[in-house]
């Protein structure tokens, strides 16, 4: 009952565009999705969100992780991770809201400790959202309309939907999160300077020390929760961003290539074109086809 009302009231907002992936903005840190066929496999940084999927289904790659969630079914990612994606079954309807961590954390002092409880989860799960959630979710979206109760209410409904997240079987990793001397702490932390500067080369023994860690206890336990090595997290980024640069349009593909930090623009078209199915030359604002 629930996810119907959900659904219908997703279903009424207004989207960008007819054709494509279609996003209707709604209130802050909180976007509805819509597309009517299938996708390909599309590469893409999730920062840490609660994908809820109200038609079709979609599936999300990482590594070699592979998750696949329809409608009913949630999508939690805990930490800045490089993903592949894609529309499986269409018509597609999904509800995008932003986790907070400094929101999740501020919850510590406020929840009680056996529903902190329970083993760390990976940093990408999915699971059926219960009722409370998607109640939670429904009244949330309804706030669209009232830019007045957006205002009061608003905060207070966002907090509630950050607690259902905390407190749910597939809420592990934020909870461990709520720690500052946890693992996934130390991941989050090593993450944050590794994006602060894509340019600069990794030294793990370094940034190990920097967070707390040996240099074997980082390098497990960043995989362990991004499902890839550090150094490959940070070639994802590279190329991630260096698409973003040529598609927004005033760089080259030789510029581009150096501002992310590749030394090779040959190296760089190389490993571009191994990732996205096209060289990098394609991806350049205003190149036809």
């Amino acid at each position: 009952m629930h996810l119907e009302a959900l659904t219908e009231l997703a279903s009424q907002r207004a989207f960008t565009k007819e054709i494509g992936l279609q996003r209707a903005q709604t209130l802050e840190g909180l976007a509805l999705f819509r597309q009517r066929s299938p996708s390909s496999f599309e590469s893409s940084l999730y920062e840490p969100v609660l994908c809820l999927i109200l038609q079709g289904r979609k599936e999300v790659s990482l590594g070699e992780q592979a998750l696949s969630f329809g409608p009913g079914e949630c999508l939690l990612v805990s930490h800045d991770l490089p993903v592949r994606s894609r529309i499986t079954k269409a018509p597609y309807l999904s509800l995008v809201f932003q986790m907070d961590v400094g929101t999740v954390r501020k919850l510590y002092d406020e929840v009680d400790e056996k529903a902190l409880e329970g083993d760390s989860a990976r940093a990408a799960e999915t699971h059926r959202a219960d009722p409370e959630l998607l109640d939670a979710l429904r009244r949330y979206l309804a706030l669209a309309d009232s830019p007045s109760n957006a205002k009061v209410l608003g905060p207070l409904i966002s907090k509630e939907i950050h607690y259902r997240v905390l407190t749910a079987p597939f809420g592990g990793m934020l909870r461990s999160l709520i720690r500052h001397d946890s693992n996934a702490s130390a991941i989050a932390r090593a993450i944050g300077r590794i994006r602060e500067d894509l340019r600069a080369p990794i030294a793990i023994p370094s940034l190990a020390r920097q967070v707390g860690m040996s240099a074997s206890s980082f390098h497990k336990n960043f995989k362990t929760i991004t499902a890839t090595t550090p150094l490959q997290y940070q070639k994802e980024l590279r190329l991630l961003e260096a698409r973003r640069l040529l598609k927004t349009g005033g760089t080259s593909v030789t510029a581009a290539a150096f501002d992310v930090g590749y030394e090779s623009s040959s190296q760089f078209s190389r490993e571009y074109a191994r990732k996205f199915g096209v060289p990098p030359s394609h991806d350049l604002a205003g190149a036809a086809g």
